[in-house]
């Protein structure tokens, strides 16, 4: 699916705000990916549909985790890492993509996994970094972005769980299992 058509796609399903957020995400998903070497137009179409489920109902996403296989244990977390693996699965269902690689960057651009591959890190970073987004240590995110995806995704993971831990918010096993993955490859 080229550019144009899938942001039409996905335009459909998304605020105004969130689209902006998609088009920084998008943007930022092709410069990490040139810079690392990760293929540029899944990349792309990734970050374009990785927030494809983000305003569905917390109902119609808990039945896809119900049903389609996901990790049951979720459903114990807060709704706003449902949107992740409801979207892959809605992204092939309705928008067609086949693409197992690009699938599975949006199944885990909020909890991350162990053996990320390239392209689900640059999905997963881009997310966090896009312009639009400001918050405490973002900046510095960014920076080492530009030396290191490992060391930059790794103090992302340490900055969102450190945010969790301040709002009393429990944390999904794997995120920390990918933080554990990232930091010991990195000693490797």
């Amino acid at each position: 699916m080229e550019r144009n058509e899938a942001l039409k796609v996905v335009k459909e399903q998304l605020t105004d705000h969130r689209y902006q957020h998609t088009l920084g995400v998008m943007e930022t998903a092709i410069i990490l990916a040139k810079q690392v070497g990760a293929d540029e137009k899944k990349a792309e179409l990734a970050a374009i549909f990785h927030d494809y489920a983000k305003f569905r109902p917390k109902e119609e996403m808990r039945e896809i985790i119900l049903t389609q296989g996901f990790p049951q244990d979720l459903l114990e977390y807060n709704a706003e890492l449902w949107h992740a693996p409801a979207g892959a699965y809605l992204v092939e269902k309705e928008a067609g993509i086949t693409d197992t690689e690009v699938l599975t960057a949006i199944r885990y651009h909020t909890s991350g996994r162990i053996g990320m591959s390239l392209l689900e890190k640059v999905i997963y970073l881009a997310d966090y970094i896009e312009p639009g987004r400001h918050f405490p240590g973002v900046e510095e995110v960014r920076e080492m972005a530009k030396e290191n995806l490992d060391k930059a995704l790794i103090k992302s993971i340490q900055n969102t769980i450190s945010f969790l831990l301040k709002k009393n918010q429990p944390i999904y096993p794997e995120t920390f299992q990918t933080y554990n993955d990232l930091v010991k490859k990195l000693e490797d």
